[in-house]
């Protein structure tokens, strides 16, 4: 399986590019959100974490390449949704990430369902497969900044670095957010309930007075 590709694009459209790695060219599909802000054209190096993937209707390897490690975990988790394939959820993320996540712990089907290829239906089983779930996507940003983050040693420190190397927090930053969590809700036991939290009490933060 392809995980990852570094190397020279060679050919890029609207929706995808071939890359040129270890002298073998691969066609990796872009969802809109990703080719929106890949900065490159043909003749320059890029380096893209890839969803792949090959099934007995799609026998011939679909690539789906990602900027950020962080997307492509979104990506695999979002097809998990019965009726949410490879294929559709290429055409679906035309929204960043993060926007998408918010969405579905809103359990906004109205927002979902206007994606391409997602109807009523399918944005109602997203919701239910995925709601509680989505805290660390929706605190992805844009623009990931430089920064040191602490070595993961607990399941506190992966969340720190997590929100500061993928998310795009700042250090301090992303502490005073795993702190206040964990403030709010001290029986917290492992990252994913902790991110849940993290998401939760910035939402009640911005949420207005």
């Amino acid at each position: 399986m392809i995980a990852f590709l570094r190397g020279r694009v060679l050919r890029r459209t609207e929706d995808r590019v071939v890359l040129e790695a270890g002298g073998v060219g691969y066609e990796v599909h872009l969802p809109a959100v990703v080719a929106r802000g890949l900065q490159v054209g043909e003749g320059e190096e890029v380096a893209l974490f890839i969803s792949y993937h090959v099934t007995p209707n799609q026998p011939r390897p679909l690539l789906v390449g990602f900027r950020r490690e962080v997307e492509q975990e979104f990506f695999e988790r979002f097809i998990t949704v019965d009726g949410v394939g490879p294929a559709r959820a290429v055409r679906a993320i035309t929204h960043p990430v993060a926007a998408i996540a918010e969405a579905i712990e809103r359990k906004d089907v109205a927002f979902l369902r206007r994606l391409p290829g997602i109807g009523q239906r399918t944005a109602e089983k997203i919701v239910a497969a995925l709601h509680g779930k989505m805290g660390k996507y929706a605190l992805l940003q844009e623009a990931a900044p430089a920064g040191a983050a602490p070595p993961a040693e607990d399941f506190r420190a992966e969340v720190v670095e997590v929100l500061t190397r993928q998310l795009g927090h700042r250090p301090a930053e992303a502490r005073r957010m795993v702190e206040e969590a964990l403030r709010r809700n001290p029986a917290i036991a492992d990252a994913e309930a902790l991110f849940q939290e993290v998401y939760r009490v910035r939402q009640t933060a911005e949420a207005p007075a």
